[in-house]
């Protein structure tokens, strides 16, 4: 899917083969979703030689739960239209998909003590070490090498949207147009399938954002505003949830 897919396992090394078929399914996903790959099914739905009845199960469910967020965003995020030139593009969803299901495999497989890392999207699953949360940093917006943020979290998934990797990537469906309320917007919460959907969304929402995620049971979000704010919504308040620290300004 144009990223990279990153393991680090704590507490002693995975069930044997348990890695081996992670990583097949990630790449099984990338070859069945990619809108990059031209043999993909995606490409060749957007192309008109696979009908969406005839796609993999797979796909369906993934086009299904797409459909669903476009309903339940009021089209903020549209997977029929996602892509800059309007066509049919899952990825918004199909990533964070992909690496939730790969962690429940590991899960299931008797894997305890682990972190997936997409692209800058994480599952984290126990502990890195005994009595101590994982730390996952909210990269500054202008500095590469400093945090605006810092999560601590165990057994959730945090995702980020944001313009200083790729530039202006996110288009709002609806307009067509690029948003800019926000410098970028993270959620925290339990399956990385949601969290990393519902980070593309809320960057299109903008600062209403974070009152939409809010509304999603479990789910939080942090977002760093144009203007250098570091705003959170309840379930993060460093009082009362996940972030361990936080600049107002960044």
């Amino acid at each position: 899917m144009g990223t990279v897919v990153s393991f680090d396992f704590r507490g002693g090394n995975p069930p044997a083969g348990a890695l081996e078929r992670a990583i097949a399914w990630l790449h099984e996903v990338d070859a069945r979703f990619s809108p990059y790959l031209p043999d993909s099914e995606i490409s060749r739905l957007v192309d008109g030689t696979l009908a969406e009845r005839d796609a993999h199960p797979d796909v369906c469910a993934v086009l299904a739960m797409c459909d669903a967020l476009r309903v339940d965003s009021d089209g903020a995020f549209d997977a029929r239209r996602w892509s800059s030139d309007g066509r049919l593009d899952p990825s918004g969803l199909v990533k964070g998909w992909a690496v939730q299901r790969a962690a429940d495999e590991l899960d299931a497989a008797g894997v305890r003590d682990f972190a997936i890392g997409a692209g800058g999207d994480i599952v984290a699953r126990g502990e890195p070490e005994l009595g101590r949360a994982w730390r996952v940093g909210i990269r500054h917006p202008r500095e590469a090498d400093h945090v605006a943020a810092v999560l601590a979290v165990t057994d959730l998934a945090v995702a980020t949207s944001a313009t200083y990797e790729r530039g202006a990537h996110i288009r709002d469906p609806r307009s067509g147009r690029a948003p800019d309320d926000l410098q970028s917007l993270t959620v925290v919460g339990p399956s990385l399938t949601w969290a990393d959907a519902y980070a593309t969304t809320a960057f299109v929402l903008g600062l209403d954002g974070l009152a939409w995620v809010a509304d999603h049971a479990g789910y939080g979000a942090v977002a760093i505003s144009n203007d250098d704010r570091v705003i959170w919504t309840p379930i993060v308040d460093p009082d009362a949830g996940y972030l361990e620290m936080a600049a107002r300004r960044p």
